[in-house]
């Protein structure tokens, strides 16, 4: 078996705070220490269970938050920079995925640092007419390639969101939210000990785990934070303004969906 992990860094075990995401000087030395141990939880754990082949890829930002000279020597490929439009560089190879460090999405009461994709932008995101996060349309677009999402790790209310959509998925709650930018912790011994169990159990399960599947085709609904940041459409039947700040992408693959956005 070979296992692909996709990692973010607000669902991360000692993660509670905006300055520790952020380009804080000092915070986010301590955010890229806490996201780098957690891999490495989730990394030797898989190779304890028997994986034979393991990719880690940094889906933060700009995918530079690793600490590349700390990460386990467990895994085969770290994955990071700039990959362009496509997003799980190497899933080809692997045969289920690992969402690691993942949020709830925008809007979610309680949810520590909760957002879909860019907070700054995006108010909400609807897919197929049902509100969606970052897990559900990273889940479709692995699901699109027949992979199953076999665990995610975060807050219980990102485990809360991904439960409704994919009730076989091993879920591992590293930390409680209780606001936007609080949250009461795991201490880090309990967090990784808890990451590696999980890991194991869905590695152990991952045949039983279905890939997640919508009917096509997909339709995104994008609302803007801010008016005026409609994307230009160039004619593309694809892409459909709804209103000032909110406008559609209906296309047969997430993939599509998500390079349109």
């Amino acid at each position: 078996m070979n296992l692909y992990i996709m990692v973010d860094l607000e669902g991360i075990s000692g993660i509670f705070s905006r300055d520790q995401i952020t380009e804080d000087p000092v915070k986010i030395q301590e955010g890229r220490v806490m996201m780098t141990e957690d891999i490495n939880a989730c990394v030797d754990a898989a190779k304890e269970a028997g994986v034979d082949k393991i990719y880690v890829r940094d889906c933060h930002g700009t995918s530079r938050t690793v600490i590349y000279e700390r990460l386990s020597e467990n895994a085969d490929y770290y994955i990071c920079g700039y990959m362009g439009e496509e997003r799980f560089i190497g899933l080809e190879d692997c045969d289920a995925v690992i969402l690691l460090g993942y949020h709830a999405m925008a809007g979610t009461r309680g949810a520590t640092l909760e957002h879909t994709f860019n907070s700054k932008t995006i108010q909400n995101y609807w897919l197929n007419g049902e509100k969606a996060g970052e897990a559900k349309l990273d889940a479709l677009a692995v699901g699109d390639m027949g992979k199953p999402v076999i665990m995610v790790s975060g807050d219980d209310k990102l485990c809360e969101e991904v439960k409704s959509f994919l009730p076989e998925t091993v879920t591992c709650e590293v930390k409680r939210g209780m606001t936007w930018n609080g949250a009461m912790l795991l201490p880090k011994k309990k967090a990784h000990a808890k990451i590696a169990e999980c890991t194991k159990e869905a590695i152990r399960r991952f045949r039983e785990i279905p890939p997640y599947t919508m009917q096509k085709p997909y339709t995104l609904r994008v609302e803007l934070v801010e008016r005026g940041t409609l994307p230009f459409i160039s004619g593309d039947p694809r892409v459909k303004i709804v209103d000032g700040r909110t406008y559609e992408i209906t296309a047969d693959t997430v993939g599509d969906v998500l390079t349109l956005r």
